[in-house]
């Protein structure tokens, strides 16, 4: 796949839910999932093979309702969590949330026929009903994997399947209050911290005691915020993404003031992604129709001055490196409706996925001025 040239990779129905693999880092893994009011919905698992630079999909019948957000396991390959919606015999519409395991081989037996539309190996619906209505994500834990959380309306829920255990760990009492947005868990702190956005805040929960806040960020942006993400390689840095169309990213010792912003998006943004490995590279997309690529080389683990101490680093010559600047470094517009989702693949880390909701994903890779700029 040349750097210049994007991969595009069509889906029957619209779609916003977009994951990458995450437990298995030889192949470049996206999971794609559609959004139909008909009962014909779709998950597609996408493959790219690197050296003929093609796309190799295989697609599974998801049947329980319209998929609106897909994570996937960080411990195991064939499992992924999906929330969706589906319509009752009463002309009710309920959302539930469900694991669902794929095969152990994608790939028909002997003799077999490769059939249209694979099935789930395992389907586990999680038992949600009790907590509230509207589910936001379900999000693996990232070190114990029996471990789930769940955003319910103003609740988060944990979910431990060894012992088949449910408790309420954070939820929001106040009448006609907005409900939590999204949440994500925290990669350091033992695994104990999961951060939620409620309206225009950030606030951070402590799962081991009940609606005990470790951190929270009132006001961070103008408007409600969408997303966030963590930082795998700095501890207390997490980057947002709202309404405003602002990108911010914070360090959570501070809450008074992010440590860079950008307002590059003219609507919404709907994801923002740090780059596992070079974290200095964020993702963002939007309402705008466009998938940004930012640098924020300064505040990331790769600053001058966090690799060397003194801001003297040098290159391969003996003279001064030169880093990135911090700033816009490039736009992606092959889209042609909202983009609801982006996310870095986890087998190389300059390539990644963006979804719009007209069912287009699309693999992009990072410039290569940028990927020697970074190496050398």
């Amino acid at each position: 796949m040349e750097d210049n040239n994007s991969l595009v990779y069509g889906l029957e129905f619209q779609a916003r839910a977009l994951a990458s693999q995450q437990a298995e880092s030889n192949d470049v893994r996206f999971f794609v999932a559609t959004q139909s009011l008909k009962p014909n919905n779709q998950l597609h698992v996408v493959d790219l093979n690197e050296d003929s630079s093609a796309l190799q999909s295989r697609i599974f019948s998801h049947p329980y309702g319209e998929v609106w957000r897909l994570a996937a396991s960080a411990h195991d390959p064939r499992l992924l969590a999906s929330c969706y919606s589906l319509l009752k015999g009463n002309g009710q519409v309920v959302m539930e949330t469900a694991l669902l395991t794929l095969p152990e081989s994608l790939e028909p037996k002997d003799g077999e026929q490769q059939q249209e539309f694979l099935s789930f190996e395992h389907m586990e619906t999680l038992a949600t009903e009790g907590y509230g209505v509207e589910i936001r994500t379900t999000e693996f834990h990232p070190t114990d994997p029996n471990q789930l959380a769940c955003v319910v309306d103003g609740k988060i829920v944990l979910f431990n399947r060894a012992e088949a255990a449910t408790r309420v760990v954070a939820e929001i009492n106040a009448k006609n209050v907005p409900k939590f947005t999204t949440g994500r868990w925290s990669h350091f702190h033992q695994g104990n911290h999961f951060i939620a956005l409620h309206d225009c805040s950030i606030k951070s929960y402590d799962v081991r005691d009940s609606n005990h806040v470790v951190w929270s960020i009132d006001e961070a942006h103008s408007q409600l915020v969408r997303d966030l993400d963590c930082n795998p390689n700095k501890q207390c840095h997490i980057v947002t993404g709202g309404d405003d169309g602002v990108l911010k990213v914070w360090d959570f010792r501070n809450t008074k003031e992010h440590v860079f912003a950008r307002s590059d998006h003219h609507h919404w943004i709907w994801s923002v992604r740090f780059n596992t490995y070079h974290d200095q590279l964020i993702l963002s997309s939007g309402s705008d129709g466009k998938v940004l690529l930012t640098c924020a080389g300064s505040v990331s683990s790769e600053a001058p001055e966090v690799i060397t101490g003194d801001g003297g680093e040098q290159g391969a010559g003996g003279e001064p490196r030169e880093h990135l600047a911090d700033g816009l470094l490039q736009t992606f517009d092959q889209h042609e409706d909202s983009v609801y989702g982006v996310e870095w693949s986890t087998a190389d880390p300059w390539m990644f996925a963006s979804l719009s909701y007209d069912g287009r994903m699309i693999i992009s890779k990072v410039p290569k001025q940028y990927k020697y700029q970074i190496l050398l």
